[in-house]
């Protein structure tokens, strides 16, 4: 799995601060026993003296130490069990002065004792990636559970040579399979057709996919994508240089660029030379690519260079959506 820093860095902050959430309600709950069963904080102290006294009798290496050992660990179950009743006798759970840890498995330190990355930080980096798409993901339901296929007409239509509901269970499926086999997938995706026809919504849904298995997921219209690479060049500005430096780097290597309403900019030399550096430099990197675009492939031909013709050619399996617009039903939402 491929990490995007900053986003792994927001986990880790996310992780010390439940750390320090947890050490804050251990504080609590330690104070109320203690003034409410006195007792128990005699039995504390105990416990720490006790394993003071061990770790000394251990590390002495004396002929008796095992003896002595055995002994204090038998000392110790007592006090422990003695500790157990009294919260259970005043009402509360027998654990409840336990350290408490949000994952079980990482003690909420993000990583495991083989040095490997917990589960629990993936989780919590998807719910990160989940939040980068927020912008995709508008109205956060967009799923595949939720696309309405009876939104899309199921008569035979003349423009479009098909029945379009039959049709979009083709293109559904094809969408479908894709979010759930990426990475392993052969080549990106141009969708094409018309505007309202579900190319931004199923765009969405595979990213949901995706970035739930992990995945980085860059969402950006054609035409601020491109202004990045503009500014990322001429910009006066320090800070809008930079941040389209960062914008342009995570369009080059994220694992999915969504790349939405291609043919909506202006197209200029610049625009080309982006368009083709994202295409060119994605592809040489065996990282995938989502097109969306209301042009048709001729239309795409006289506007595009044809070494970017070429590569869309080769790189992108070609999905045409067919019906009318959903968007006026007010069903499913872009």
């Amino acid at each position: 799995m491929a990490y995007n820093g900053k986003l792994l860095g927001r986990v880790y902050s996310r992780l010390a601060e439940i750390r320090e959430n947890n050490l804050s309600e251990q504080s609590k709950r330690t104070e109320e026993i203690y003034r409410k069963i006195p007792e128990i904080e005699k039995i504390s102290n105990l416990l720490r003296a006790q394993m003071i006294e061990l770790t000394r009798t251990v590390m002495s290496g004396s002929a008796d130490a095992e003896e002595k050992t055995a002994s204090l660990k038998e000392k110790n179950i007592d006090l422990q069990m003695r500790k157990a009743e009294l919260l259970v006798q005043n009402g509360y759970p027998s654990d409840w002065l336990d350290d408490i840890y949000s994952c079980s498995l990482c003690h909420d330190t993000g990583t495991l004792q083989n040095g490997k990355i917990c589960s629990c930080v993936k989780r919590l980096y998807n719910k990160e990636l989940t939040a980068e798409l927020s912008t995709l993901l508008r109205n956060g339901d967009e799923s595949f559970e939720s696309f309405d296929i009876t939104l899309y007409p199921d008569d035979y239509s003349e423009r479009f040579k098909c029945i379009p509901r039959e049709y979009m269970r083709k293109v559904f499926s094809s969408c479908r399979e894709f979010a759930e086999s990426f990475p392993n997938v052969r080549s990106g995706l141009l969708l094409t057709g018309g505007p309202g026809l579900g190319k931004t919504y199923l765009s969405a849904c595979i990213a949901r996919v995706v970035s739930e298995n992990g995945y980085s997921v860059f969402y950006e219209s054609a035409v601020s994508a491109f202004r990045a690479f503009e500014d990322r060049q001429f910009s006066r500005d320090p800070d809008s240089q930079a941040a389209a430096e960062d914008k342009v780097r995570h369009m080059l290597d994220c694992d999915l660029l969504i790349l939405d309403d291609l043919g909506t900019e202006v197209v200029t030399q610049a625009v080309q030379s982006a368009l083709y550096t994202l295409i060119n430099s994605r592809e040489n990197s065996g990282k995938h690519m989502i097109i969306s675009t209301t042009l048709s492939n001729d239309e795409l031909q006289e506007r595009y260079t044809p070494s970017i013709c070429s590569r869309i050619d080769g790189f992108f399996q070609k999905i045409r959506f067919a019906g009318n617009d959903i968007r006026t039903s007010g069903k499913l939402k872009r």
